[in-house]
């Protein structure tokens, strides 16, 4: 019996076949990832938007490296340090 595969983005923003799923789900324009199980993010799936752009990482370094951002909603930690990094670094 055959494993299904699924296909990830790395962190070079290249797609790769991986025979694990997805921890964290993404979206290619607004370049924000955040948990599976977001609310925001599956309100705008459940009205047929965001499904064309979305991505899908197997772990937040790897979303980092890709040049994503926490989502605010659903890793609101996360979010503010992001945050919080991103306006200290050109001081």
């Amino acid at each position: 019996m055959s494993q299904s595969k699924y296909t990830l983005l790395n962190a070079d923003n290249k797609f790769y076949q991986s025979d694990e799923k997805g921890k964290l789900g993404g979206h290619r324009k607004t370049k924000i990832y955040g948990k599976l199980d977001c609310k925001t993010a599956n309100k705008y799936l459940s009205k047929g938007h965001y499904s064309k752009n979305r991505v899908f990482f197997a772990d937040e370094q790897t979303a980092v490296c890709a040049g994503y951002r926490p989502c605010a909603v659903c890793m609101p930690d996360e979010y503010r340090i992001w945050k919080e990094n991103k306006n200290g670094a050109g001081k």
